[in-house]
């Protein structure tokens, strides 16, 4: 990565960051991950949307030294080993609350931290850790175009040296699992995951209307993991600009693991291996229910 820039654009991007175990695999779609952060400008701070903090506010995590979460269950001893020590950057709360000013954002000064969805990708991207990195939570109770519009709103900090990501999984179906299927997709998951592409690249301000598609039911049976790609979809919209996919394909049947990247175009020919095994034991239809407090995957 080049020096810390806050005079470019900084890119954005979302992240279909799938399995947990991603975090501890070699595969195509860790490394795109790490491609992209190889090919971005250094940054000030990355503010991260991740599926798993869903809860009933919007808020910002906004202390010093925010704790890796592990929030999934049933997975080997090595995964909850895994520490992302990056540190937080609390001024950057008050920054982002004027920025997307009349929508309130409350300041998390201890309750939150860095969950997976946003450490299993980091730490491909940027394995040293040594970034400044903050949460910004989706409310559950804030309808599609409340996010889209947050989205577009936080785009003046791209011009501030604030990497914005988002991460989720634009299919996560986990009642729908099969784990012999570590690199195929069923076909409704495909058709939902093609009509997500043409919409955030052609016509991205209209990818709340994604929800009237035929397959939305299969696809997003929990708004969690979806959520995410409006927050890109929001920033695409606000720069008029296209955004590219960094990696793509399909996990176990029913998750998607297209990434898309915003304002940069990186990496070449897709990497062969597709996602990790499951673990035995791990919940699936369960983990998919929607809750108020928290996603778990």
């Amino acid at each position: 990565m080049s020096e810390q820039n806050t005079q470019t654009v900084l890119p954005a991007a979302f992240f279909g960051h799938g399995n947990p175990m991603n975090a501890l695999e070699v595969n195509r779609y860790t490394a795109a991950w790490r491609e992209f952060g190889r090919s971005v400008p250094r940054p000030r701070a990355i503010l991260v949307v991740s599926a798993h903090w869903y809860i009933g506010a919007t808020a910002v995590t906004a202390m010093p030294r925010p704790r890796t979460i592990h929030d999934f269950y049933g997975f080997p001893q090595q995964l909850f080993d895994v520490r992302y020590p990056a540190p937080g950057l609390p001024e950057l709360a008050e920054e982002i609350s004027d920025v997307v000013h009349p929508t309130w954002v409350g300041a998390d000064l201890d309750s939150w931290g860095i969950d997976h969805g946003t450490w299993s990708v980091l730490t491909h991207a940027f394995p040293d850790a040594d970034i400044p990195v903050v949460q910004l939570s989706i409310n559950a109770f804030k309808p599609f175009d409340y996010h889209l519009d947050l989205g577009a709103r936080l785009a003046p900090l791209r011009e501030r040296g604030v990497l914005v990501v988002a991460s989720g999984n634009v299919v996560h179906n986990l009642g729908g699992v099969d784990p012999r299927l570590t690199d195929e997709g069923f076909d409704w998951a495909r058709r939902f995951d093609d009509a997500a592409r043409e919409t955030v690249q052609d016509a991205p301000t209209e990818a709340a209307r994604l929800d009237g598609h035929r397959d939305f039911g299969l696809a997003v049976p929990t708004p969690d993991h979806f959520i995410p790609l409006l927050y890109l979809a929001g920033l695409a919209g606000a720069a008029g600009d296209r955004p590219d996919v960094l990696v793509d394909g399909y996990a176990y049947g029913s998750l998607s693991m297209t990434a898309y990247t915003l304002g940069l175009r990186c990496g070449g020919e897709q990497q062969p291996g597709g996602a990790p095994s499951l673990p035995g034991g791990v919940p699936a239809d369960s983990a998919n229910i929607w809750n108020p407090v928290q996603s778990r995957s």
